[in-house]
């Protein structure tokens, strides 16, 4: 049995309607893949230490931030799906008119590009999968968490 996501409980909770994902521009699901990567890695961090919030902070910053998730996304082509990878370049070739800063231009796009399949992943309840890919990424990556 599968269990309901927590973006259907949110729209269910607030009456939203549903909608076709696939009308969803890419930056519309990086905006909301942001979001849920930001959470997932403060959660981990914060799970892994109940410290100051500075250092918190500083920890979930430097995962964040556009060079780190560029180097995640490379790290995980080769596992995503035909989909998903069509969603991740979608995502990286969308035209933003905003710029990190501290952040290369081929960074922040890749950075754009792993924020719209995370989005994407989690709008179509696929949080399984989301939490896989990450968990790859950062094993593999031996990031700070």
């Amino acid at each position: 049995m599968m269990q309901k996501g927590i973006d259907s409980y949110i729209r269910e909770r607030f009456q939203v309607p549903d909608v076709d994902i696939r009308t969803y521009s890419p930056l519309a699901l990086a905006y909301i893949g942001d979001g849920v990567f930001d959470l997932i890695i403060r959660s981990v961090v914060v799970g892994r230490g109940n410290t100051k919030p500075n250092r918190l902070h500083q920890r979930t910053s430097q995962v964040v931030k556009a060079h780190t998730q560029a180097q995640i996304i490379e790290y995980l082509l080769p596992q995503l799906d035909e989909e998903e990878a069509d969603i991740y370049r979608r995502g990286r070739n969308a035209n933003s008119s905003t710029m990190a800063k501290n952040a290369t231009v081929a960074d922040y796009r890749k950075a754009t590009g792993l924020e719209a399949l995370v989005g994407y992943l989690y709008l179509t309840d696929r949080f399984e999968r989301l939490m896989d890919l990450i968990k790859l990424a950062a094993d593999g990556l031996e990031l700070d968490l």
